[in-house]
């Protein structure tokens, strides 16, 4: 066991009432039962957790990617603020981003996400309301500033959320499902930008402030809904009866037949109390630092995709007007699904799933960057997408799925993030004006980050195919019956 981990007599009391109860429900369930109580459980919480995180984080990409709308349509031009002024209020909105991603999920499970989620998600409704008012580049810097640290805590706060919920190999998929919201919302931004901005001038606004104003009153709505719909945890879920609740529970224990694979005692994870040691563990873990500069380089292309795709297809000239473009906008978005995050589930693969996907990105930037024809690099932007979004389910679960512990989950997961959100002073820069049509030199920047990555998460998979070696080879006997990823029993997911 681990040294720095001493089992009291209250938490052997819990273990042994859960293992009593755990008995009892499996004496009396046969397979069928199991399987029948896994689809029903599975259906329910799929078709009430998952379209409320969705709409968070369909509201949460249109908030952060609007901005580029609103700039093909005059919002330089009317604050009066420079391309790199605009690049500054885009930049600063990351850097408080990141900044609230590992402290907002320390306090997740303190003040509950169902409270937590949605209080971030009515704040910066609001904050995104404000941006339709500014009026020079100094209150266009504070909101965005304000925009990020509020927008923070929701991705890793959801990825948490979601792990006490689900299994471990059933988390990809759903990951993917309310992921599928980020390149939705690039389609849905594009064609509600086209709308929004045929309201003004009206009211003394212009077009463009319409975009902010009416996509935050929508977050606002959105926020309110998960706050009245989202159960605290899968035990107290008021859309399950007491039977399915109680399995539920067992299911996440490893208890069930179907997940007894899994099982490494994550009842003590579940009475876990704050230790700054597993916070340590957490952040000085190799498996964190690989997907992390990974995932990175993947944001830096997906970033960049969503604040400069209206620009980069306005300067292939194949469109009229701005309105039309925003329409062409829709198009990449519209094909890059990740469905590739069923396929992780069913193999209980991540980074393998990931070496498939990425090329088809690397592919696309390699051409933009190098062919001429405006039809031709409309099509890669096509491919950019799907290698992109593709692999984002697969990467964001990654960690979550090999860390075990709450408050370990909780850091890897932010740290993780925190990491990968640096790609966003990557994604701001990277297109200057100056560069176009062609954006030789951002398209290449992001190729070559996108070539690391692949070769990041090569070496995450062996490392991980390498503690199951050793695990299986005895050497982390000492932390059997530890509750944590260092059991013999957890099996790392390559």
């Amino acid at each position: 066991m681990s040294s720095d981990r001493v089992v009291g007599a209250d938490e052997v009391k819990v273990e042994s009432d859960h293992a009593s109860t755990r008995d009892a429900i499996t004496h009396t369930l046969s397979r069928e039962d199991e399987a029948r109580l896994t689809r029903r459980i599975l259906f329910k919480t799929d078709t009430r957790i998952l379209p409320i995180l969705s709409l968070l984080f369909l509201c949460s990409f249109l908030d952060r990617t609007n901005v580029g709308n609103a700039k093909i349509i005059g919002l330089e031009e009317d604050l009066g603020i420079s391309n790199l002024q605009y690049n500054q209020g885009l930049a600063v909105f990351y850097a408080t981003y990141i900044a609230s991603e590992l402290p907002s999920n320390l306090v997740l499970k303190r003040l509950s996400p169902t409270l937590w989620l949605p209080l971030l998600t009515a704040v910066w409704g609001l904050v995104t309301t404000c941006l339709g008012f500014v009026r020079a580049f100094a209150s266009f810097f504070a909101v965005r500033a304000l925009l990020g640290l509020a927008e923070g805590g929701l991705l890793p706060g959801i990825v948490l959320y979601l792990s006490g919920l689900y299994t471990r190999r059933e988390m990809a998929v759903r990951i993917g499902m309310f992921y599928t919201a980020a390149s939705l919302s690039g389609a849905f931004g594009g064609l509600l930008a086209r709308g929004l901005s045929a309201i003004g001038p009206r009211g003394g606004l212009e077009g463009w402030r319409w975009i902010f104003i009416i996509e935050g009153l929508i977050t606002v709505v959105a926020a309110a809904l998960a706050y009245l719909l989202l159960p605290t945890s899968i035990a107290t879920a008021s859309y399950l009866t007491q039977e399915e609740r109680d399995f539920a529970v067992l299911r996440l224990q490893g208890g069930a037949r179907s997940t007894s694979s899994e099982r490494f005692n994550p009842v003590l994870e579940r009475e876990e109390k704050f230790k700054w040691s597993e916070v340590r563990r957490g952040v000085f873990n190799l498996q964190v630092w690989l997907s992390a500069t990974a995932y990175f380089g993947i944001l830096s292309g997906l970033y960049s995709f969503g604040l400069f795709l209206p620009t980069i297809i306005n300067d292939l000239k194949i469109t009229s007007n701005a309105n039309e473009t925003q329409l062409w906008s829709v198009i990449p978005y519209a094909v890059a699904t990740p469905i590739t995050a069923f396929l992780s589930d069913r193999l209980n693969l991540r980074g393998v799933v990931m070496l498939c996907t990425l090329p088809l990105a690397i592919a696309g930037y390699a051409a933009i960057a190098n062919v001429a024809s405006a039809t031709v690099r409309f099509g890669m932007t096509c491919l950019m997408a799907t290698g992109m979004y593709a692999s984002v389910p697969c990467v964001l679960v990654w960690n979550s799925n090999n860390s075990a512990g709450h408050y370990k989950r909780a850091t890897t997961s932010a740290l993780q993030l925190a990491i990968a959100n640096c790609g966003g002073f990557v994604a701001t820069f990277v297109y200057p004006n100056s560069d176009g049509p062609l954006y030789h030199k951002g398209h290449t920047i992001i190729l070559w980050l996108l070539v690391y990555a692949w070769f990041a998460i090569l070496a995450n998979v062996l490392w991980c195919f390498k503690i199951n070696k050793d695990k299986e080879s005895g050497k982390y006997a000492e932390y059997e019956g530890s509750g944590d990823d260092r059991d013999p029993r957890f099996k790392m997911i390559l």
